[in-house]
Formats: C-alpha cells, sequence, structure tokens
C-alpha cells in the first residue's frame, strides 16, 4: 500500500524586512506631499469655483461647478500684462547675467590655480548663506543715494546678486566634474583654451545651467521684498507679486480673482520645472557630489 505525499500548502510570504522599515518613512513623504499641495489644490479649485460656491459656508474639496469668469476677471484687470512684462523683462534678464558672470568665475575656480582661490570660494559660500532680507536697508539707501530707486534695473542687479553664489557653486562643481584631458585633446588639435571649453567642455554643463537657472527663475519671479520697498512710486515698474499683493484691495472681496491671478501667476514656474526636472534633479546632484 502506497501513501502520496503532498507537499505543503506554501504560507503567504510576509512584507520584507525593508519594505516594513521604509513604510513610516513612505506615509511621512505622503503625508508631506499631502500638507505642502492642499493649499495649491486649494487655490486653483477656488480659482475655478463660482463665487457663491467660495462664499458658501459649506465649503467642498471638489466643486460643483466650474466657471472660467476669475480668470476672465484677472486678465482684464489693470497692469495684468505690463506686470507680466515687468516680471519677466527683469527675470530673464538677471538670469542670463548670473549665468555669464558665474560661468566664467566657476571656471576659473575649477580649472586654474591663483591666489586667493579658497578664499574667494569661502566668500561666496558666505553670500550664499547670509540672508537677503537682513541687507534691504542698506541696499534701499545706496538705491535712494544713487538715483537708482523705482527702476527696474535695480530690481535685475539685485536679482542677479542674490542667485550668483549659487550659480557659482553649481556650475563649479559640474566643471570640476568634467576631466580637464577632454579639453586639452582639443588643444592638441588646434583650439584655443576658449575654443576647447566651448567646443568640449561647455555641452556636458547643460544640466549644471539648467538647474541653476530654474533656481534663478523661481527666486525671481516669486521675489516680492525687495520690489516693493525699492518699486515705491513708479506703479508700471511694479512686477507680479507686489501687483498681486494690492489685487484682493483693487476687486474688493474677490477672492475667485485672486485665486485665478495666482494661478497664472504660478503657471510659468510649474511649467519650467517640469520641462527640466529630470535635468535639474541630476544637475544638482551631479554640481553637489562631484565639486
Amino acid at each position: 500500500m502506497t501513501t502520496s505525499h503532498h507537499p505543503p500548502h506554501p504560507l503567504p510570504h510576509p512584507l520584507p524586512r525593508r519594505a516594513l522599515r521604509r513604510l513610516p518613512l513612505n506615509a511621512a513623504a505622503a503625508l508631506t506631499v499631502v500638507i505642502c499641495l492642499f493649499p495649491v489644490y486649494w487655490m486653483v479649485t477656488t480659482a475655478f469655483k463660482p463665487s457663491t460656491d467660495i462664499q458658501s459656508y459649506d465649503p467642498r474639496l471638489v466643486p460643483r461647478s466650474w466657471t472660467f469668469e476669475h480668470f476672465r476677471t484677472a486678465v482684464g484687470a489693470d497692469g495684468f500684462a505690463l506686470f507680466w512684462r515687468n516680471s519677466i523683462l527683469v527675470t530673464l534678464s538677471a538670469v542670463l547675467l548670473a549665468l555669464v558672470v558665474a560661468l566664467g568665475a566657476a571656471y576659473a575656480v575649477a580649472r586654474m590655480r591663483w591666489r586667493g582661490r579658497r578664499q574667494f570660494m569661502l566668500a561666496v559660500f558666505i553670500a550664499q548663506m547670509a540672508p537677503w532680507e537682513s541687507l534691504i536697508i542698506p541696499i534701499y539707501i545706496i538705491s535712494r543715494d544713487t538715483g537708482m530707486l523705482d527702476r527696474l534695473p535695480t530690481l535685475t542687479l539685485i536679482y542677479f546678486m542674490i542667485t550668483l553664489p549659487f550659480t557659482v557653486v553649481v556650475l563649479r562643481g559640474f566643471i570640476a566634474g568634467i576631466p580637464p584631458e577632454l579639453e586639452e585633446a582639443a588643444q592638441v588639435d588646434g583650439c584655443t583654451r576658449a575654443g576647447a571649453f566651448r567646443k568640449v567642455a561647455f555641452p556636458l554643463l547643460a544640466p549644471g545651467l539648467m538647474a541653476t537657472s530654474l533656481f534663478g527663475f523661481i527666486t525671481a519671479w516669486n521675489e516680492f521684498t525687495y520690489a516693493n520697498f525699492l518699486i515705491i512710486k513708479q506703479q508700471d515698474s511694479r512686477t507680479l507679486p507686489v501687483w498681486l499683493s494690492s489685487f484682493q484691495s483693487t476687486f474688493g472681496t474677490d477672492w475667485g480673482a485672486t485665486m485665478a491671478a495666482s494661478t497664472l501667476f504660478a503657471l510659468p514656474a510649474l511649467i519650467i520645472f517640469l520641462a527640466l526636472q529630470r535635468h535639474v534633479t541630476a544637475g544638482l546632484a551631479s554640481g553637489g557630489v562631484k565639486g
């Protein structure tokens, strides 16, 4: 008589230990994302809600109906196009100027050996750590005494000064991570030092340039303090953040139009970030590790 032995049914595998250890971290990360994104979600949904729903005592997470009336009100407000032009002009000028100056400074620090190089980088790090809001009084006095108040070039220079240290630090790390032998080989083939950098090293700096450009754009685009204190009399020279601060007083209690204007204001930075996200992540990581 033979007996058949059936293998026991396998028990369900427990969760791996690594997954269990990471569960609290993942939960904390998800909670952080929800907390950070919920005000943005509320701003966007409020921009699409009818005024009756905005003023209702029974707020809803999902609007019952949608409207574009608040966006039409925001776009039709006085000075909307002018302040958009001012913000774009000041922001792009500051970012481009910071990239040009920081590229030369970062190359000099990473590739050349000169006296005071370490002290220069220490000064750059100190400038990066300094709270720029604490400098508003001396900058205001300098701008007043030199006749630079109420002028957009003043804001451009200030935003350039704010974004320059970070740009130098990141680009210096990127240039240091590029083997100098590549440029030396190009020089052997007949290129000048500047030509070797332009043809060999510069194309490899694309992620770092994108990372610093995005940082500079967001910093200058959202800056409010200097724009509010240095542009006092010339209303036509104000930027979008200052315009948004007076938006409620212009339209009374029209919170829908205020949220619609805020949504339009946030769109450029969001679009640029989504377009450059992958390159920006690689740029920040490489610039921080290889430096």
